[in-house]
């Protein structure tokens, strides 16, 4: 699996009203709560769409985030078909 740490969306969302609402730096809250500065700046993006917008892009994000796990579970099957192959072909011969 990858390393990045998945935030939830009541942090991110905290996270972006701070600089929105608040009127915090965008650095100031990234230091704080250690991420950096582009995943503060892409929740502010988030964070001031509507709400059906905000579904959208989720929804999007979601799927996007499904059908990645699924090509990367066939490109293995596929990968292990081919091995199989070249095996029992080296043997027919």
């Amino acid at each position: 699996m990858s390393g990045r740490i998945r935030y939830t969306d009541e942090f991110k969302r905290e996270a972006a009203a701070q600089v929105t609402d608040r009127g915090y730096s965008v650095k100031d809250v990234a230091e704080r709560l250690g991420v950096c500065t582009k995943s503060i700046y892409d929740w502010c993006k988030l964070h001031r769409r509507s709400e059906p917008q905000r579904h959208s892009v989720d929804a999007q994000l979601a799927e996007n985030r499904r059908l990645k796990s699924e090509l990367a579970r066939v490109t293995e099957e596929r990968d292990i078909l081919k091995k199989a192959t070249a095996y029992f072909a080296k043997d027919a011969t």
